[in-house]
């Protein structure tokens, strides 16, 4: 790790334009564009890195990247020095979560300058964006946890947060191709899978390369321990690890570096994940999935993925992906509140099934659901929220869009009486989130969304309907926000669409899986 030193280096205009080719005015006029020009000034006339010299804007925003790495690394040094000042378990399991946040902040921003990663000005951005969402994601832990008053003041991050922010405000705009999504997933499956054959998601279609069969006929008994084979292996093509039917009892984790994996299951209700962590059993929201994924290219199908803590025990989450360019294909989410964790990078659904009651399809990944099912189960307390969508800068190319699918009670709902069930609520500033072309059954509130514990976010949101149907899609009786949008505009509303949103027509040919790309 580099170590950054924050005293105040006096440069001449002269000597910074004959070290690093760049005036100090030249410095103040870019950084006058971003959300914070004096921490921009301030930080890349004391920094040890060495530039180009900034001419252009692409420059200017490596620059940019570069400081912000060097904070980054900075900041995640010192925090790994507090682990001895954790007073409990509580503050540890947290500590833990911003540790490894941190590894995944500084790997992330260095792939948007490593001279060896190709990656356009979409990908730069979705990158930082995760970045920003990682290190919320740090707080968050404390908070869950209740451990707020001791270990957060010391998690300075030296303004890592803002300086993203700045990153985000320069690179955002231009060109809007996605070069590092189709290089990712350009392997897709093994030479033997024929392109364009709609018939390889089927089961006995695609050859495993290793079995996992509880009762012991497979290679391994445990998900676990295929997913440990996997990180043995050579190169990075796909590599499929077929699951056959019966329920496994375990908490299972693809880490970053196992990149285009494939889960393949037997079909919903057959293959079972199931664990039950949760905030009340001790766990931070973020280390409470029962299944997560972190390696990029992923793709998972025919499964059933559970969090079994119950309503009363909070945040549980069943799945929480932070994994560039994943799919998820005929698969069912089930838990309470807090079940589909769609944290961060680009995703999409497909002909799932998704169950919960509090906030249950929440985070920062840029995220479409599409043909899919959305269940409202029975609350503890008689409200539902469906979305959680947790942008916090207007500049993050992120949000969740749900487009065709189909919006309804579990059956556990049917017949209770005096609950209410709301589309969403703004976990953050820029909470985005879009229903088009839904079926919504009758137990949306006519309000059809709800707010959080204050109306701070209600101007700066944006929450959009499209052409949605069934008896809770109207729309007469809407909250009367700022940032609520009736869509009537059919370019406004492909903006949220598989090709549009996620650039999926770059990145989900190569798996085969059946999209939408339009509305």
């Amino acid at each position: 790790m580099q170590f950054f030193s924050f005293l105040a280096i006096s440069f001449t205009s002269t000597f910074l334009y004959g070290v690093y080719g760049y005036t100090t005015s030249d410095i103040t006029s870019w950084c006058s564009q971003t959300p914070h020009p004096q921490l921009c000034e301030h930080s890349l006339i004391t920094t040890k890195s060495n530039y180009s010299p900034i001419k252009q804007k692409p420059d200017f925003v490596k620059a940019l990247l570069k400081v912000t790495l060097e904070r980054a690394e900075h900041a995640g040094s010192h925090t790994l020095t507090l682990g001895p000042k954790c007073r409990n378990e509580r503050e540890k399991a947290a500590w833990a979560d911003c540790l490894e946040l941190y590894e995944k902040t500084i790997l992330t921003i260095n792939m948007t300058i490593d001279p060896n990663q190709k990656c356009s000005q979409a990908d730069i951005q979705t990158w930082l964006s995760t970045a920003l969402t990682n290190l919320e994601t740090c707080k968050a832990g404390f908070e869950d946890l209740g451990v707020t008053n001791h270990m957060l003041p010391l998690m300075n991050n030296n303004n890592v947060s803002s300086l993203i922010s700045n990153t985000l405000a320069m690179n955002k705009g231009g060109d809007s191709s996605y070069s590092a999504a189709s290089s990712s997933q350009k392997s897709g499956f093994p030479k033997w899978v024929k392109p364009g054959d709609r018939k390889l998601l089927q089961t006995p279609t695609i050859k495993a390369n290793v079995v996992v069969d509880k009762d012991g006929s497979g290679d391994y008994k445990s998900i676990g321990d295929a997913i440990e084979a996997a990180s043995k292996r050579s190169g990075s093509g796909r590599y499929v690890i077929r699951v056959k039917a019966g329920t496994y009892k375990e908490n299972i984790e693809i880490s970053k570096k196992l990149k285009n994996i494939m889960l393949l299951g037997d079909g919903i209700g057959e293959t079972i994940i199931t664990a039950s962590k949760s905030v009340r059993g001790g766990s931070t929201t973020f280390k409470s999935a029962t299944l997560v994924v972190d390696g990029d290219g992923f793709i998972g199908k025919g499964m059933t993925i559970r969090n079994t803590a119950g309503p009363q025990n909070g945040q549980a989450v069943a799945v929480r992906c932070s994994a560039d360019l994943s799919v998820f294909y005929q698969c069912s989410f089930e838990g309470y509140q807090d079940t589909l964790y769609v944290h961060t990078d680009r995703q999409f659904y497909r002909q799932c099934d998704i169950y919960g009651t509090v906030d249950f399809i929440f985070g920062n990944a840029a995220v479409v659901l599409q043909n899919c099912n959305i269940y409202a189960r029975k609350p503890p307390n008689k409200i539902n929220t469906i979305t959680a969508q947790s942008r916090s800068d207007k500049n993050q190319n992120t949000g969740i869009s749900i487009h065709n699918s189909r919006v309804t009670t579990a059956s556990e709902l049917r017949g209770a009486k005096g609950v209410e069930t709301y589309l969403g609520r703004p976990w953050k500033q820029y909470s985005r989130t879009v229903f088009m072309k839904t079926n919504l059954d009758s137990l949306i509130n006519p309000k059809g969304w709800t707010k959080w514990s204050d109306e701070s976010a209600l101007s700066t949101l944006y929450y959009g309907e499209y052409m949605n149907t069934g008896p809770g899609s109207s729309t007469s009786k809407r909250v009367d926000w700022k940032g609520y949008h009736k869509i009537t505009s059919s370019s406004e509303a492909s903006k949220f669409t598989v090709g549009n949103f996620i650039a999926g027509g770059s990145w989900l040919p190569a798996t085969n899986v059946p999209y939408t790309s339009g509305l």
